[in-house]
């Protein structure tokens, strides 16, 4: 049987139009904090943005357990932790990060970087998170990777399961690497030493050669990083 989870909407759903989920800790390798925020989980958003302290939380613990130089060169990237790729590596080792929600159920991020050529060729990979200079939380289509959600507005549910977009496609050009089950039941107590495992992401080929998943998701990038340098 196919396994999926979900999350009550709070009771301000009722005069919002936003779909706002409560997240009640963070897990990020070997690394956990009993974190309480509300958030907005919006498919039209590329990228997520969160503010402090979750933004540093997850920042710095994925940060400290990264084996790539991090890349610092461009203070203009839309992402404040990137990292060098060699350009003979083919893949990169992440610390696995899972969100626990309000009800028991946690959601794991399948792939939360962003591979990112610059200018002089070099490639990178970055991790996906803006910090947020407003007052929201926003989950964007980068954490919604790898699933399947589900809006239900009337029963007051966020719900989600496993994707199975990637099925038919090689590890060659498969850009995540799930490494851990979606979901897990809400009676298990959170454990964060049961997520530390890390995941092993394979790095796609250089930009003349992406994979369909990556070209897509590349563009958007561009698309950012056009309109960011435009107001620069």
């Amino acid at each position: 049987s196919e396994s999926h989870a979900n999350t009550d909407f709070p009771c301000e759903l009722f005069i919002s139009p936003t779909y706002n989920i409560s997240i009640t800790q963070i897990t990020v390798g070997q690394n956990s904090s009993e974190l309480e925020f509300s958030a907005i989980f919006d498919s039209g958003t590329s990228f997520t943005s969160l503010r402090d302290p979750a933004y540093t939380f997850i920042s710095e613990s994925f940060d400290s357990q990264i084996k790539e130089k991090r890349y610092t060169s461009d203070p203009q990237l839309p992402f404040d932790y990137c990292y060098y790729l060699s350009a003979n590596q083919t893949s990169y080792v992440i610390p696995d990060v899972n969100l626990a929600m309000k009800g028991g159920d946690r959601y794991f991020l399948y792939d939360p970087t962003v591979i990112v050529p610059t200018q002089d060729g070099t490639v990178l990979y970055c991790l996906g998170l803006h910090k947020s200079d407003v007052n929201i939380d926003i989950i964007g289509q980068n954490f919604m990777t790898g699933y399947q959600i589900v809006f239900d507005r009337e029963r007051m549910v966020l719900g989600w399961k496993d994707s199975n977009c990637y099925n038919n496609q090689t590890s060659n050009n498969l850009p995540i690497s799930p490494s851990q089950p979606p979901t897990v039941s809400p009676a298990l107590p959170v454990d964060p030493e049961a997520t530390g495992n890390n995941s092993q992401t394979p790095v796609a080929a250089p930009p003349t050669n992406h994979s369909p998943n990556l070209k897509s998701f590349t563009c958007t990038l561009a698309m950012l990083l056009v309109s960011f340098f435009a107001r620069v």
